[in-house]
């Protein structure tokens, strides 16, 4: 990775906190200013995108037992053991015990067979699902309008303008959720010069995924009155996984700016 020499001490503190090397005022200090700075938030999610794929490169390996042994012997933790005296103990077919673990163990193989028989196999190794998702919001003319990143574990969601809208006097921008099969849901108002950060609920969270997209809409400065897009779609874009969650890239999706009501 290659660092500007004239790179910012603070930007550095967002890569020190990214890499989880920062004590812990230090660390509550960066996440105030996430939560209050959209320069913050956004510096923090760069670096994020710069370092978190490069943990993927790593190769875990395990350490051998005798560096265990090593650990244990230099921290005192290996406590002297005591040998019981010696007990009789009657033979092993005379032993009530051994009868009663063999009759446990028996029915929990059957049990285990019955299960093996009703569940069906997995194939493959299960996905876990993305932590980042993003989405190229894309005008009619094919230009980026806006980028947005969705921090999933957070829930929040950063979108900022890929260069200064011009926006018609008494009309302000609004972000709608397009999911799959159903009516738009508004996400916010976003800036058409600045970056903006939005909260997502719960339900919002439920519905973003690769079968959506996000659709920005001209309405009056406060939002929409009715729930629903009621001025042009400007720009329209699918939503992906994030280039540090492994997923698929983002596709691009060309919007019809005249539709109305429904996108």
């Amino acid at each position: 990775m290659n660092t500007p020499i004239d790179e910012a001490p603070s930007h550095l503190r967002y890569a020190e906190y990214v890499l989880g090397v920062l004590d812990a005022d230090a660390r509550a200090e960066v996440e105030r200013e996430m939560a209050t700075s959209d320069a913050a938030a956004i510096a923090v999610a760069l670096w994020q995108r710069r370092l978190l794929p490069l943990a993927d490169e790593i190769v875990p390996t395990e350490p051998p037992p005798y560096v265990w042994e090593r650990i244990r012997d230099g921290l005192g933790l290996r406590a002297p053991t005591r040998m019981p005296p010696p007990v009789a103990r009657p033979g092993l077919w005379e032993s009530l015990r051994f009868w009663h673990w063999l009759g446990l163990g028996a029915s929990a193989v059957a049990a285990a067979c019955l299960v093996l028989l009703l569940v069906p196999a997995r194939r493959g190794p299960v996905a876990p699902p993305p932590a980042y998702m993003a989405s190229a919001i894309t005008q009619d003319n094919g230009q980026v309008g806006w980028t947005a990143t969705m921090d999933l574990a957070q829930g929040r969601m950063v979108v900022v303008p890929a260069r200064p809208q011009a926006i018609a006097a008494g009309r302000a921008p609004e972000l709608w959720l397009l999911p799959p099969g159903g009516k738009p849901i508004a996400v916010g108002m976003i800036a058409s010069d600045a970056p903006t950060t939005l909260a997502l609920d719960r339900a919002l969270l439920a519905r973003l995924g690769p079968d959506a997209a996000l659709a920005v809409s001209l309405e009056p400065p406060g939002g929409s009155p009715t729930g629903q897009p009621t001025g042009p779609v400007i720009a329209k874009g699918a939503i992906g996984a994030s280039p540090e969650s492994g997923g698929k890239p983002v596709a691009l999706l060309r919007v019809n700016p005249t539709v109305r009501g429904q996108a």
